[in-house]
């Protein structure tokens, strides 16, 4: 209360409440910067009633609710950089914000935002280089000719209920580096003009209502990181012109109705980590080509079309960590050199070397090219003034479930999905080796022979599924496959075994132990013998640790031993009084 020369403040991260300290502003004429990121503050925005030469004001993640001041542009004219995300904040965008000629970088993202953006928003705010409106309610379309914000490079909208179609107002944006416009509800097709951006890397434009093909121009996108236009009515082939760059790491295609072969275009990416191809029209063979794209972590072609053998061309793979090549028409055997694919763990983490999505948040102490009299807090590098925020999420049928997989926790989930294809043979025995594989779905071919009890070493398998198949034989029930319930079993008539109650009539010789070369022989014992063994120790333990107990707490306190002394003379008092009863009626009787 009594600083009147603050320049720079920052409070974030802490557990502060009550009201949005309106006074600092109003005591401090020189402050510059305002940060009070993380913390409890409530009620609405009040500004203080005098013009304010403030340039950054990052109040995120709080709880401050209500309306945007109207005069907000007239009290805080020359402001640069403003972060009002994480908070409950509802209403409209003032239309008075369209005068704030020098704001740079503007986060109203996780509120309660609604209405059209402002025209003289769209048209006046002509320095934005940051727009994050995502997880609001903002509607209306989008883009129109006036829009005129040219220095624009990041463009969040996605999460909120945008329609129509991407107009032509956008390609004024020649800067454009990110573009988020997922999760809305556009429509029309994706514009030619998008692959004019020079510098345009990320595209997200997922679970919209866009329709027509895949523009061919989006070849022309040199330096494209990630490319997303799942879930949308997207249709047709590509064409044979069309190309990726080489740079493409993240490739989703998934939920359309694309048809036509995989591109050779795709197989050209070197630097692909993730491509997702899932339930769209695709015919044809997966191309042997496939291997030439060294880094793949996560190939996703489950719900296509697709026909013929699985190429031997994918145990070259040496990060792969999720296959999905169910609901297909892929016939053959399984190729047994599927062993070698998950050293992909071993040897190096995929999820390692996904840089992580676009939730693009403002650091504290970001870069601002209007405040150079504190740059010793600021990043100097272009590209840093901003931070991921979100991470890489992978969909993957699990325990029959679809479960979404995100950020790190990616590192971990290992799985094969084969299910629903014309396969055949038998299960190779050397799926053994996969030490550190999750989920394993074979279900609905038409597999035949044994489940190779050497399998039950996978200590770490959740999810095992044969259903639908024509195994024969007993069915494991050492290790993990004594937690698989009777369905991973279902529709294989000649299977027999406890797990799925069906007698195997005393013929069918008794399982292999599963037990590495050279175990010792008393590993091959009985294992219900062992579990008796242990649960008589285990019993007799549990006595003597109760006697003792006892006898220590009645050494020990002297209450509960006069307790314990009165409560059995008691008992023999009783007794005898038993005792004397049942005499004395006995004597009556005579």
């Amino acid at each position: 209360m009594y600083q009147h020369s603050l320049e720079f403040i920052d409070l974030s991260h802490n557990k502060l409440v009550g009201m949005f300290p309106a006074w600092i502003l109003q005591n401090n004429t020189r402050l510059q910067g305002m940060y009070l990121t993380n913390n409890s503050l409530s009620g609405i925005l009040q500004l203080p009633n005098s013009t304010h030469d403030l340039l950054d004001l990052k109040i995120s993640n709080n709880n401050l609710n209500g309306h945007l001041p109207m005069n907000i542009a007239v009290i805080l004219p020359r402001l640069v950089t403003l972060d009002l995300s994480k908070n409950s904040f509802e209403g409209y965008i003032p239309s008075s914000m369209g005068e704030m000629k020098s704001l740079n970088k503007l986060d109203l993202s996780s509120n309660n935002f609604s209405g059209e953006l402002p025209k003289a928003f769209v048209s006046g705010c002509s320095s934005l280089e940051l727009l994050k409106l995502s997880n609001n309610k903002f509607h209306g379309e989008i883009f129109p000719q006036f829009m005129n914000m040219t220095q624009l490079m990041w463009l969040n909208l996605d999460n909120n209920q945008f329609s129509g179609k991407i107009q032509d107002g956008l390609r004024k944006a020649k800067l454009l580096y990110v573009l988020d416009l997922s999760s809305n509800s556009f429509s029309g097709q994706i514009p030619d003009w998008i692959g004019n951006f020079s510098y345009l890397s990320y595209i997200v434009l997922s679970n919209n209502l866009l329709e027509g093909g895949v523009p061919v121009q989006l070849s022309n996108l040199g330096d494209l990181w990630i490319l997303d236009i799942s879930e949308n009515k997207l249709s047709g082939s590509m064409a044979s012109s069309f190309n990726l760059s080489t740079s493409v790491e993240k490739l989703c295609m998934q939920k359309n109705a694309l048809n036509g072969s995989i591109p050779n275009a795709f197989l050209r990416t070197t630097n692909l980590l993730i491509l997702d191809l899932r339930d769209n029209e695709l015919s044809g063979s997966i191309p042997i080509q496939i291997d030439e794209v060294p880094n793949l972590g996560f190939l996703l072609l489950g719900g296509n079309h697709l026909e013929g053998i699985i190429p031997h061309e994918l145990c070259q793979f040496k990060y792969l960590s999720i296959l999905d090549l169910s609901r297909n028409r892929l016939n053959g055997t399984i190729p047994s050199c599927f062993t070698n694919i998950l050293t992909w763990v071993e040897q190096s983490n995929a999820t390692d070397r996904i840089r992580p999505g676009l939730g693009w948040s403002i650091p504290d102490n970001g870069y601002s090219a209007a405040s150079n009299n504190y740059t010793t807090l600021a990043f100097k590098q272009v590209d840093s003034f901003l931070r991921p925020s979100e991470e890489t999420e992978i969909g993957f049928v699990s325990k029959n479930r679809y479960e979404s997989y995100k950020g790190r926790i990616l590192g971990y989930m290992l799985g094969i999905d084969l299910s629903s294809n014309e396969l055949t043979g038998s299960i190779p025995e050397s799926f053994s080796n996969l030490s550190n594989i999750e989920s394993l779905d074979l279900s609905h071919n038409k597999l035949s022979g044994r489940i190779p009890p050497q399998l039950t070493q996978l200590s770490t398998l959740s999810t095992f599924n044969v259903s639908i198949n024509n195994l024969s034989g007993l069915v494991p029930d050492k290790g993990q496959f004594g937690t698989f319930v009777e369905s991973s079993y279902g529709g294989n008539p000649s299977l027999c075994g406890p797990q799925i109650k069906r007698s195997c009539g005393g013929n069918e010789p008794t399982t292999p132990p599963a037990t590495p070369s050279g175990a010792r022989e008393e590993e091959q014992e009985d294992e219900s013998v062992i579990d008796m063994v242990s649960f008589y120790w285990s019993l007799f333990a549990a006595y003597v640790t109760t006697i003792m107990a006892s006898v220590l707490i009645l050494w020990l306190n002297s209450y509960w031993r006069k307790r314990w002394f009165c409560f059995i003379d008691a008992c023999i008092i009783s007794s005898y009084c038993w005792i004397l009863r049942n005499l004395f009626n006995r004597y009556d009787d005579i």
